[in-house]
């Protein structure tokens, strides 16, 4: 005696079949990616930008010291009378061999204020080697933010600022 074929069963077991071959087709091309082996806890970039903040600290140093008069002692006011940002390029022995304002609010006094009290610190300090390019310069930006006195601060080593406008 043969038995029959329920219609409904045989198509339930086709579908699930073809579920199961769907299934398996689309796992088949995911991958488990494993997480990344342990990196160094500081990476070389994360070590020369150490070196670079401290060679800023030290230009800006030279800054203050050759401008006594125009450095702001204290808290910078809330709203600054001017922002002046100056990009300069320095040669392995520290001397300014290009200065510019690159960024600025229009204020012509504070962008010359900037560009000379820069100009009266060169030479800078010599910069580390390994920080210069290969032409022997390092190019770097600075921001000059002045008071409405005509005093300045540096952004490298500014005084955290006053929060109300008085």
């Amino acid at each position: 005696m043969m038995a029959s074929i329920k219609p409904c069963a045989t198509y339930a077991h086709t579908v699930l079949a073809a579920v199961g071959v769907i299934a398996i087709v689309a796992f088949a091309g995911c991958t488990i990616t494993p997480p990344p082996k342990s990196v160094e806890s500081r990476p070389p970039a994360a070590v020369a930008s150490g070196t670079l903040d401290q060679y800023k600290a030290r230009v800006a140093q030279r800054i203050f010291e050759r401008n006594p008069s125009l450095v702001l002692k204290g808290t910078p006011q809330a709203m600054l009378r001017s922002f002046v940002v100056v990009t300069f390029t320095v040669d392995r022995g520290g001397r300014v061999v290009e200065s510019s304002v690159y960024r600025t609010n229009g204020d012509d006094e504070a962008e010359a204020t900037a560009l000379a009290s820069l100009r009266r610190s060169s030479p800078l300090p010599a910069p580390p080697p390994r920080l210069l390019n290969g032409n022997g310069t390092l190019e770097l930006f600075e921001g000059w933010m002045f008071n409405d006195n005509g005093q300045f601060q540096l952004q490298t080593s500014h005084s955290p600022q006053a929060t109300t406008i008085d």
